[in-house]
């Protein structure tokens, strides 16, 4: 049951629709998928399948760029999801995890602490203190288990990593083996495994990878949103989502509020307003879509709660503005010049505006 998780897998959240998407796939799975790569696809983008289930989008997107990731881990390529903070980078990790293996859950979370071991393979020093080496005492690092069951890996923040520990992963994604000398063997990795590692394009100069590691994976960038259209339709999906699992109120009418947001984080992130007259400074942050999505929940949350359960201007200010002056000394003077030249002026938008001068005092 995940009625009381807060936040399930989503092999569990989209148990019914994966198990659809397999009674009706009758394209060739490589060796241990779930799902044949048409199916996987489908499962990201979103159909309608003959016996009228629908499948619903969790990538809103191009779906060539989906067909580019599933085809690389069908091949002994690695893949490397880049883009910007919010470019949903894990969670198309996570939902191309579950669609292939029915498990998203073989995780590598990578830090600038990200031991070797979580690489590679760990001891329990118990039993390695009182036995010796053994292979009871070793403990598996989440990427063995891949290699040893056949499915897909995943290492989030692959540049956050040293660059030491990235170079664990040269064996494994070249020679598809991870040698275990002190008990003078290795795992050799069952067909189906592979491994999605994802990137921050903004970290680029924090731990660069190696000609040689770069040369193992097929990048796949995942741009921002293409259109306004296209950003508030992720907004307004994820937020239902959320919102769902959170059991906050289904509001009327957000329509308005979720576009006034996206409106705002465009303009900033570009430096240019929607029509194109105007140009405005960007703030430090990066106002990405997944900010957005926090913003507008959050706002759902105060009306619900402290509001009249109509989404309002001053339910979404007070989020903009933690999003948007991530450095007080500069970011707070970006934030009234906008308002003062660009919002002030806006029709429908004298409520917001007031509600976000009155966030600055």
């Amino acid at each position: 049951m995940t009625d009381n998780l807060l936040r399930p897998h989503a092999e569990q959240t989209f148990a019914a629709e994966l198990a659809a998407l397999a009674r009706a796939d009758t394209a060739a799975r490589p060796a241990n998928w779930n799902l044949s790569p048409t199916a996987v696809v489908d499962y990201l983008i979103g159909t309608t399948l003959d016996d009228a289930t629908v499948i619903t989008p969790k990538y809103i997107g191009p779906r060539r760029i989906i067909e580019v990731a599933v085809a690389t881990l069908a091949t002994d390529r690695a893949l490397l999801l880049l883009g910007v903070p919010g470019t949903a980078k894990t969670w198309v990790s996570e939902h191309l995890s579950a669609a292939i293996s029915g498990r998203s859950t073989l995780l590598v979370q990578g830090t600038a602490g990200t031991p070797e071991e979580a690489i590679r393979y760990g001891w329990n020093y118990a039993r390695l203190i009182a036995e010796g080496p053994s292979e009871a005492a070793l403990v598996s690092s989440p990427i063995m288990t891949a290699m040893r069951e056949g499915k897909i890996a995943r290492l989030e923040e692959l540049t956050r990593i040293p660059s030491d520990v990235q170079d664990a992963l040269i064996t494994v994604l070249s020679e598809k083996t991870l040698p275990i000398p002190e008990l003078g063997t290795e795992i050799q990795a069952t067909r189906g495994f592979n491994l999605i590692a994802t990137a921050n394009d903004r970290d680029r100069g924090v731990n660069d990878l190696s000609s040689a590691l770069r040369r193992r994976f097929n990048t796949v960038v995942l741009p921002l949103p293409a259109s306004a259209d296209e950003e508030v339709a992720i907004v307004t999906q994820r937020v239902a989502d959320l919102g769902a699992a959170l059991e906050l109120p289904e509001l009327p009418s957000p329509a308005d509020e979720i576009r006034r947001v996206v409106t705002v984080f465009r303009e900033l992130r570009s430096g240019l307003t929607e029509d194109g007259r105007t140009k405005v400074k960007q703030p430090s942050g990066t106002l990405s879509t997944a900010e957005a999505i926090s913003v507008v929940t959050q706002g759902i949350a105060m009306s619900a709660h402290f509001g009249d359960g109509v989404l309002r201007p001053a339910d979404v200010a007070a989020g903009i503005h933690g999003a948007v002056i991530k450095d007080p000394s500069s970011d707070a003077v970006i934030w009234t010049e906008y308002l003062e030249s660009v919002v002030r002026d806006r029709d429908d938008w004298a409520d917001f505006y007031r509600a976000a001068r009155g966030a600055l005092s």
